[in-house]
């Protein structure tokens, strides 16, 4: 997910109760919620090392206690650097705590991050496999307004308390930020039954006389009832959309179908490659595209279809990747996203 849906999520879970335990709950959560994003430091290597390190050991169960651990210890620089101080004299910090809510906070990015089809790697290093749910897109507007609401509203209550004259004791907005954690399990409970019923759908049809091998529906940003659909067959993929309402496939009569490429020693060079392997293990359905360059080499281009419908218009796609090989096919550089960039090979 993006940041923002981390760090309100975040932000409520300490408001729903946790920050009643500990002084610097609030801000150690909402920090810690979206700290495994430090991975994105690795871009200082290039794109090709963040790819491959993306969603990696800091979206781990075990990565999450060192994670864990240096939000904690910001946070006691912080708390140092104030003097002691909190805003509740009576509260005092408890950082054995505090680090176990950070762990939990952690826990909660690993989980949005499950819930798209980008997915994660939870038991990294033990055991690399991605996984992903599927069902939210990167941006989910409902989760944003709940969780946005969650954390405003009780402010608005406090100021006309504040205003008839009206105490209260002990931090504020327990039960809106409960609401909004509640409405974000209902959005997946929706979201997940609604993918259910797409995958079946796509399941349940032959195309151009070939029966489906591997299906996959990914999600709107916007409607949780349209979904594009990925179906591979043992000669070709099919591109289409989904209206999982009614349920109904390709409604539109739109639906596109993708020939498997061929495979060749430019292709399977390319996919021995260091970043080949690494897109592979990565990609749910990958396709290639081979390009002769001028000078004898070749271009292999690698392309993963759950991102297709996110980067249609032309041009080089923002999820994909590839290599540059020389005639005798010895890589030449590795690039991933919009541009090439030069790398050492393994």
């Amino acid at each position: 997910m993006e940041p923002i849906t981390h760090f309100l999520t975040g932000a409520c879970l300490a408001r729903a109760g946790f920050n009643r335990k500990t002084a610097l709950a609030t801000a150690t959560m909402t920090l810690a919620a979206e700290a495994p994003d430090l991975d994105v430091l690795g871009r200082v290597r290039g794109s090709v090392f963040t790819f491959a390190h993306h969603r990696g050991f800091t979206h781990s169960f075990l990565g999450l206690f060192l994670v864990s651990a240096v939000v904690v210890g910001f946070m006691y620089g912080i708390w140092r650097l104030r003097g002691r101080k909190t805003n509740d004299p009576n509260l005092p910090p408890r950082w054995g705590l505090l680090f176990a809510y950070a762990y939990l906070a952690g826990l909660s990015h690993i989980l949005l991050d499950f819930t798209n089809n980008y997915g994660v790697r939870p038991f990294w290093p033990l055991w690399e496999k991605w996984y992903s749910w599927d069902i939210v897109f990167i941006v989910e507007p409902v989760l944003l307004l709940a969780l946005g609401l969650g954390l405003v509203v009780p402010i608005f209550g406090a100021l006309i308390n504040a205003e008839i004259g009206v105490r209260q004791k002990g931090p504020k907005g327990r039960r809106a930020a409960m609401v909004a954690l509640i409405v974000i399990l209902l959005t997946w409970a929706i979201r997940d039954y609604e993918h259910r019923r797409a995958v079946s759908a796509l399941k349940a049809r032959t195309y151009e006389g070939g029966d489906p091998v591997r299906v996959g529906a990914y999600p709107n940003w916007v409607n949780p009832f349209q979904w594009r659909g990925v179906v591979e067959t043992k000669n070709f993929f099919v591109l289409a959309n989904v209206d999982s309402m009614k349920p109904e496939v390709d409604p539109m009569g739109n639906m596109e179908v993708r020939y498997k490429p061929e495979e060749t020693a430019i292709t399977l060079a390319a996919k021995e490659s260091p970043l080949g392997r690494v897109y592979l293990d990565w990609a749910k359905f990958p396709v290639t595209e081979t390009e002769s360059l001028p000078d004898g080499g070749y271009v292999v281009r690698f392309e993963d279809l759950r991102f297709e419908q996110v980067s249609r218009g032309g041009g080089p796609r923002p999820l994909s990747a590839g290599v540059e090989l020389d005639g005798r096919l010895r890589i030449v550089t590795q690039f991933f996203g919009r541009g090439p960039q030069q790398v050492a090979p393994d």
